[in-house]
This record gives structure tokens, C-alpha cells and sequence, in this order.
């Protein structure tokens, strides 16, 4: 599935672009300015990004110029017919291709798969993965399976995707607000860490050899949980 972020003050604006890219395919973020778009890129991994240009708090130039220090995700810039220079500008800064107001509907999903082709045939977006190794664990996200050095096991929904998102990115560490947020979809609050905690003893009991000293799924102290070294296929 592809992470889109919609970025735009103007609500209207916002709520046709998601009407237009309704997709089983794709799931839509949306913000209202450059600082809100640079918090979510924090927290969740976007494909593509639609970004308009005149925004307040900061506009969308200078949010594309600091996305582009650490993404490089495709983005469109929204743009008004009177600003030619700005489209020049912000293909110059980074920017991947741009979709003029008013939108027609057709061109705003021809543009995206476009984008979205070029970026998994040819950029950093590969289609997610399917199978993740690491120590012996094998994640199958295909057929939902977990085995352990060839054994099945047996997790429960939350202790699946808490494995899929660590054994996605080995030695990364998680902080239990960034697993609760990633892994449940809202908001941690003041006790769910330890709920996060309940779940990772319990899926160490089920993928660690010696679960009091465990080989690949590690606490990292004050900081939060990653699965040590490995790779993913």
C-alpha cells in the first residue's frame, strides 16, 4: 500500500484531492503547512507527497527544501497559473513534477502513478517487502507466517505487526510511543507503554530461544526496542 501526504491550508482543496485519489491502494495522510508535513515524515513512511506552495506557519517552498535533506520521496507541488517562478524554483529545489489549480481530477491520478512507477522502478521506493529474515525469525507478510529456525509460530494481531515493524528495520531503535503510535493507530497515552511492554515479553517468549537473554529482539535502556544486526529479502 502507498502513503500519500496531501499538504494544503485550504480544506476544500484537501478533501477534493482525497476524493480524487480514493484507491484501495493508497492509504492518505493530510496537514495543513509545512511544519505539520515535516512532524508526520517523522512519524510514518510516505511514497508521495502533494505540497502546496502558498501555505502559513511556513510555505511550502522551505518545506521542500528541508524534506529534501533527509526524503526523497516523489513530490508535486499545487500550484496557481500565476506562479510560473515558483514552479521553476521548486523544481529546482526538488521538486518532481507540479499539478496547476483548478485540479482536473484525471490528470491529479495520472500524475501520482506516475510518480508512484517512477519512484518503485527506478528510485529508493521498492514495493514493500514480502518475506523479512533475521537470526532465524522469517516473517512472511505474504501469507501472514512467522517461523522460528523453521518452526511455526503461533502471534497474536499486535505481536505480529510489532515484529513486522522491527524486523523491517533491523538495528533501528523504537521508542514504546513510536510502537504504540505505529502498531495500535493513535495516540499514546499515559500507560500504554507499559502495554507495549506486555506485548514484547510475551512475543520474546514466543521467538527467543532464552527469552531472558534474548539473541535478536533487544531493549535498548531509556530508549526503547530494535531487532540486532540481520537482513531482510
Amino acid at each position: 500500500m502507498y502513503h500519500i501526504l496531501i499538504c494544503d491550508d485550504d480544506r476544500d482543496i484537501v478533501n477534493a484531492l482525497k476524493i480524487y485519489l480514493t484507491n484501495p491502494n493508497y492509504r492518505l495522510f493530510e496537514t495543513y503547512d509545512g511544519y505539520e508535513a515535516l512532524e508526520l515524515l517523522k512519524k510514518e513512511e510516505m511514497h508521495l507527497m502533494l505540497l502546496d506552495i502558498m501555505m502559513p506557519k511556513m510555505d511550502g517552498m522551505t518545506a521542500l527544501a528541508q524534506i529534501r535533506r533527509s526524503h526523497d520521496l516523489p513530490i508535486i507541488l499545487l500550484t496557481a497559473k500565476s506562479e510560473d517562478n515558483d514552479k521553476i524554483l521548486g523544481l529546482n529545489v526538488g521538486a518532481d513534477d507540479y499539478i496547476t489549480k483548478p485540479f482536473n481530477p484525471l490528470e491529479v491520478v495520472a500524475r501520482v502513478n506516475s510518480q508512484l512507477r517512477r519512484y518503485t522502478r527506478f528510485g529508493s521506493g521498492t514495493e514493500s517487502p514480502e518475506c523479512y529474515t533475521l537470526g532465524g525469525i522469517e516473517l512472511n507478510d505474504r501469507n501472514k507466517t512467522v517461523t522460528v529456525d523453521g518452526e511455526g509460530v503461533s502471534l497474536t494481531p499486535k505481536e505480529y505487526e510489532i515484529l513486522k515493524l522491527l524486523i523491517a528495520s533491523p538495528d533501528k531503535v523504537y521508542s514504546p510511543k513510536e510502537i504504540y503510535r505505529l502498531v495500535w493507530k493513535e495516540e499514546p497515552l499515559s500507560g500504554n507503554e507499559n502495554t507495549v511492554a506486555v506485548h514484547i515479553r510475551h512475543l520474546r517468549e514466543k521467538i527467543e530461544i532464552d527469552p531472558n537473554d534474548p539473541r535478536c529482539l533487544k531493549v535498548i535502556f531509556g530508549q526503547g526496542y530494535k531487532m540486532e544486526g540481520g537482513r531482510k529479502r
